[in-house]
C-alpha cells in the first residue's frame, strides 16, 4: 500500500525501532508512547483490520499474539502485567488501516481506557 506508513516502515522507508523482525511480522517502539514500554506488532502483509482479515490471515494474527507474549517476556513485562490492544475503525481509534497490536507496560493501566 502506497501512503501507508506501517508499509514504509516494514520496507524500511520510514525508520523505527525495532525490537522484534521475522519474515510475517514487525515489532517495534511507538513514537507517540502512551506507556514506559509501548511497541506496536505488525503483519508484514497488509491487511486493514481485524474486521477484514480472511480466514487465512488469522494464522499470522495468532503468530502476532504469541511474539507479542514472548516479547513482553523478554522485557520483563510478565512479573507486573501489560496490555495488549487492537483498535478497530475509526470509532474504535484505529488511525492506521494496517492490523496492528499495542503492547504497552511499565505502569498501571485503567480500566475502561477511555
Amino acid at each position: 500500500m502506497d501512503n501507508c506508513i506501517f508499509c514504509k516502515i516494514i520496507n524500511k522507508e520510514i525508520p523505527a525501532k525495532i525490537e522484534y523482525e521475522d519474515d510475517e511480522i514487525l515489532g517495534f517502539y511507538d513514537i507517540s508512547p502512551q506507556a514506559p514500554v509501548h511497541l506496536v506488532f505488525i503483519p508484514k502483509k497488509h491487511i486493514e483490520s481485524i474486521a477484514t482479515a480472511t480466514e487465512e490471515d488469522f494464522q499470522i494474527i495468532g503468530r502476532l499474539l504469541f511474539q507479542i507474549a514472548n516479547t513482553a517476556k523478554k522485557l520483563g513485562l510478565d512479573q507486573s502485567g501489560y496490555r495488549i490492544v487492537n483498535n478497530m475503525g475509526k470509532d474504535g481509534g484505529q488511525t492506521v488501516f494496517h492490523l496492528h497490536f499495542h503492547l504497552l507496560g511499565k505502569r498501571s493501566l485503567l480500566w475502561p481506557p477511555g
